[in-house]
C-alpha cells in the first residue's frame, strides 16, 4: 500500500501494516488506555465542520457524510491482524509464483505502447511500474470493495489513529469535490487505499496523474492514469532512471552480523530503512570482501549502497530501493517488487 504524502506508510496490500522487522507479520494490539470515542453522529458533525473549513463544498459534504454509518468490520480488521508469521523468503516465494511472474511479463508486453511514453517522461522503468501494479492490485483485479468515505470515517472515529485517518477522510472529500471520481465508485481497501495503484487519499492528491487528459485522475479504471500515477509517485520518492535497485551479494566469512555491527545501521527513515546499514561506496564494500552472488567483483561505479540482511540472502541496495520502500515500507514488499521487475526484464 502506498504511503501518503506525509510519508506515513499505509496501503492496500497492507504489507506496511502486517509486516514488521525482518518481514515478519505481527498482530497490531490496541493501545490499552484509549479515550472513550464519541457517538458516531457527533463525530460526523465535527468532520463536516472540518471539511467545510478546508474548502470542501457543502454539497459534497452533505452528499458524502449524511446518514453515514460506521463499518464494524473495518474496526475489527484494524484491531486484529493476521497471526501467520512469514519470513521475507517465504513471503517472496509465495507472491512470486511462476504464474504471477508470467502474468507480469505478459501484462508488460500487452501494455507496452502505454508504458513506454510514461516510462520516458517519469524516468521509471516500465517493468517497475508493472511490478508495483501487480503487487498492489494483482494487475487491477483486486482493488478493494469497501466504500472509501465510510471506511475512513470509521477508522477516524474509532480513535486509535484518529488524526491520521481524519486527515485522509478530508482529502477523500476533496477528491470528490474535484469530481475526479463519483461517490459510489470511490472504493478500496478497508484501510482507505484506493484504485489499482492503492493510493491513500493524500497520496492521490499529491501524485495521481491524468495521463489521458480527460480531466479525471482515474486510478480505478483508466490504465494510462494508473501507470502514470505509479511512475510519478516513484519519481517523487527518488527513483533515478538507468540505475539498478541493488543486487544479491556474497559476504566474507562471518556473515552479515559482524559487518552490520561494524558499519552501523541508519538512524533515520522508516523502520525498514533503519534495518539497513549506512550507505558506503561500492569500492569500500569491495575492499571489505563483499562480492556479487556469483563471486565476481562489484561494479566499478561511483554509487553508494547499504547492506540488507534478508533472511537467507543478503543484498547491497541503492537509492532506487529506497524509492520502493517509499511506496511501502516493508522489505518483503520492496524485495518482491524489485525481484519481480528483474524477472519481467529477463
Amino acid at each position: 500500500m502506498v504511503r501518503p504524502a506525509t510519508r506515513c506508510s499505509i496501503g492496500v496490500s497492507l504489507i506496511a501494516l502486517l509486516l514488521g522487522a525482518n518481514g515478519r507479520a505481527q498482530v497490531t494490539v490496541p493501545t490499552p488506555a484509549e479515550p472513550p470515542r464519541p457517538e458516531f453522529a457527533e463525530f460526523v458533525i465535527k468532520v463536516k465542520e472540518q471539511a467545510l473549513a478546508h474548502g470542501v463544498s457543502a454539497g459534497t459534504v452533505e452528499a458524502a457524510l449524511t446518514n453515514l454509518e460506521p463499518l464494524e468490520v473495518v474496526v475489527e480488521r484494524d484491531r486484529t491482524q493476521a497471526e501467520a508469521v512469514l519470513t521475507i523468503d517465504q513471503y517472496v516465494q509465495r507472491r512470486l509464483t511462476r504464474r504471477f511472474v508470467r502474468t507480469a511479463a505478459e501484462q508488460s508486453r500487452t501494455h507496452r505502447k502505454i508504458l513506454l511514453p510514461i516510462s520516458e517522461k517519469y524516468g521509471v522503468a516500465a517493468r517497475v511500474v508493472v511490478a508495483i501494479w501487480g503487487m498492489e492490485s494483482n494487475f487491477g483485479r483486486f482493488t478493494g470493495t469497501r466504500p472509501t468515505i465510510q471506511a475512513l470515517a470509521t477508522l477516524a472515529w474509532e480513535g486509535r489513529r484518529g488524526p491520521f485517518f481524519t486527515a485522509e477522510l478530508i482529502d477523500a472529500l476533496k477528491i470528490l469535490d474535484h469530481k475526479y471520481i463519483e461517490l459510489d465508485r470511490m472504493k478500496g481497501s478497508w484501510a482507505g487505499a484506493m484504485g489499482q495503484s492503492q493510493f491513500m487519499p493524500s497520496s492521490y492528491l499529491a501524485h495521481a496523474q491524468d495521463w489521458d487528459g480527460d480531466g479525471r485522475r482515474d486510478i480505478w479504471s483508466t490504465l494510462p492514469d494508473v501507470f502514470a500515477s505509479i511512475a510519478n509517485y516513484m519519481q517523487a520518492y527518488g527513483w533515478k532512471a538507468g540505475e539498478a535497485w541493488g543486487r544479491e551479494v556474497r559476504l566474507p566469512a562471518g556473515g552479515p552480523l559482524p559487518l552490520i555491527q561494524k558499519i552501523g545501521v541508519r538512524q533515520s527513515g522508516c523502520r525498514a530503512s533503519r534495518e539497513m546499514t549506512v550507505p558506503l561506496p561500492l569500492a569500500k564494500w569491495q575492499a571489505i570482501g563483499v562480492r556479487t552472488a556469483t563471486g565476481g567483483p562489484l561494479p566499478k561505479v561511483d554509487r553508494q549502497a547499504s547492506l540488507l540482511n534478508a533472511g537467507s540472502k543478503t543484498y547491497l541496495v541503492y537509492r532506487n530501493y529506497d524509492a520502493i520502500l517509499g511506496y511501502n515500507c516493508a522489505h518483503a514488499y520492496a524485495l518482491a517488487v524489485a525481484l519481480l521487475s528483474d524477472r519481467i526484464a529477463s
